[in-house]
């Protein structure tokens, strides 16, 4: 059977959607994933779509599930890599994602997710108050 591989960034799980989804891919995509935010106590979940070129009604609520389960396990769900025709067609759909967050790129996405810690300051931190 094939599966999507979940990778482990920090405090995040990084899902890259390659492949065509079907029901049973699906399922089992939100099964693994369900049990790795578990076992890993992740904060967050990355979907990268950038490789999908159509995005359908099933893809729409995938995501918008894997959302909503993600969000009952207290981790955050974005969504990233949309192309724009993907959005101009989840909107003619329909399909607004409530509960999943969208960022351009992967590193977007984990900086809204607080999924990677960095040793470097940033602008934020780099002095105490």
């Amino acid at each position: 059977m094939d599966s999507i591989p979940i990778l482990k960034i920090g405090t995040a799980l990084l899902v890259t959607i390659q492949v065509d989804m079907h029901d049973r891919l699906a399922t089992q995509l939100q099964e693994d994933l369900t049990t790795k935010i578990v076992e890993h106590r992740a904060r967050g979940v990355l979907i990268d779509i950038s490789a999908l070129e159509i995005v359908d009604s099933f893809i729409g609520r995938m995501l918008a599930n894997i959302a909503s389960v993600s969000r009952l396990l207290d981790a955050d769900t974005v969504v990233v890599g949309m192309r724009p025709e993907v959005a101009i067609t989840l909107v003619e759909l329909g399909l607004g994602l409530p509960g999943v967050k969208t960022a351009l790129n992967a590193e977007r996405g984990l900086a809204m997710i607080g999924g990677v810690v960095s040793d470097e300051p940033t602008g934020d931190d780099a002095h105490d108050d």
